[in-house]
Parts: C-alpha cells; sequence; structure tokens
C-alpha cells in the first residue's frame, strides 16, 4: 500500500482521536495505529497491525455505534 493511499485512512482516524464521546483508550489506540501507519517500514507489515490494533478495538463495549462504524469502515480501506 503506498503512502499516498495511506492519507485518507490517517485522516479518518485523526477524525476518531479528537472526537471527546470516543473513549480515552480507544482514542489512544487509533493514536497508536495512526503513528504507526506514518512510520517508514514494511507497509504490509503496518497494515497488517493496524488492522489487528483495530480489531481489537472495535470490540470495545464502551464505544458508540457510530464510532464503532467508522472504525470498521477503515479497516475495510485497510484490507
Amino acid at each position: 500500500m503506498a503512502p499516498s493511499t495511506l492519507v485518507p485512512v490517517i485522516d479518518s482516524l485523526r477524525e476518531i482521536s479528537e472526537d471527546g464521546t470516543v473513549p480515552k483508550n480507544v482514542r489512544a489506540s487509533v493514536q497508536e495505529v495512526m503513528l504507526l501507519l506514518s512510520q517508514p517500514a514494511d507497509a504490509a507489515m503496518k497494515v497488517s497491525k493496524a488492522l489487528q490494533i483495530l480489531e481489537e478495538i472495535t470490540d470495545d463495549d464502551n464505544m458508540h455505534a457510530e464510532a464503532r462504524m467508522q472504525l470498521m469502515n477503515i479497516s475495510s480501506m485497510l484490507e
């Protein structure tokens, strides 16, 4: 996945990380994914790790449905 392809993904993640209604632990994980995707490393490895983290946080019971759907859409963009 080319770095330019990741720009919309990172922008979407930034929206979630700045949303005050999203639980703090979820925002922290989203910021971790943003940092991971912006680092120069093997694209396949970055995407795989990002998908793993996103899968874990979509299971958070405290998250509202809208944020969960945004994270699922981001996961689809990465796949």
